[in-house]
């Protein structure tokens, strides 16, 4: 994936420009250094280094990170993982991901990232924007029923999310995942979460990858 990087005196901010959906959380939070208008579009000086992490931390695809150079925190995962399905979107995952893309030699590490739910991202399994133009809507509910009992306690410190070829999304540990509607949640030991777009249980997969003949690279 093509990244940018922008260093100035305190902090250094990279960008990935596939992953980007322009959320604006960056734009619309810190308009001194994120100004798409401007060429280059980010002054990493333009405002002191707490306030570009903070603003940075919002961006809730992972496509902006930052390095301080100035001894600085640098960015924790969160410690309580969580998947949230954005209606007509993309699959928000926070926590301390290790992303297994076909093709790279190691995982990514990731705090934040947005997964394609819709089947037509370009750059899976990160979303693209992709299901604006392919029409896709979903309004899902989550089926509490998958979920484990508040006493389980098996915890990980680390989600492993993989794509599986022609198929869901593979998520190992235990992480929390919410509906729509926000209220809608439970905890899960690991799912299979759909990426054809098709599932009638979504977001959970239900095999419709195979009726509709769903072809993505995966592992």
């Amino acid at each position: 994936m093509k990244k940018l990087t922008y260093t100035g005196e305190s902090v250094e901010i990279t960008y990935e420009v596939e992953r980007c959906i322009h959320a604006a959380e960056c734009a619309n939070g810190l308009p001194a250094v994120f100004d798409p208008n401007r060429k280059p579009w980010v002054d990493a000086d333009g405002a002191l280094p707490d306030e570009v992490a903070e603003v940075i931390r919002r961006c809730p695809t992972g496509a902006l990170k930052y390095r301080r150079l100035d001894g600085g925190p640098e960015e924790v995962a969160s410690a309580a993982p969580a998947v949230t399905v954005s209606e007509d979107g993309p699959l928000y995952v926070e926590g301390n991901l290790r992303i297994h893309v076909p093709g790279a030699d190691e995982p990514m590490g990731e705090a934040r990232a947005a997964l394609c739910r819709c089947g037509a991202s370009a750059a899976k399994p990160f979303c693209d924007n992709a299901h604006e133009d392919a029409g896709f809507r979903d309004r899902c509910t989550i089926d509490l029923a998958r979920a484990v009992d508040d006493d389980y306690t098996e915890e990980t410190d680390v989600i492993e999310v993989t794509p599986l070829a022609d198929g869901p999304l593979k998520l190992e540990g235990l992480i929390e995942i919410s509906g729509v509607e926000g209220d809608d949640h439970g905890r899960f030991a690991g799912a299979f979460l759909c990426r054809c777009g098709a599932s009638r249980a979504k977001p959970f997969c239900d095999g419709s990858h195979r009726e509709i003949e769903f072809e993505a690279e995966g592992l």
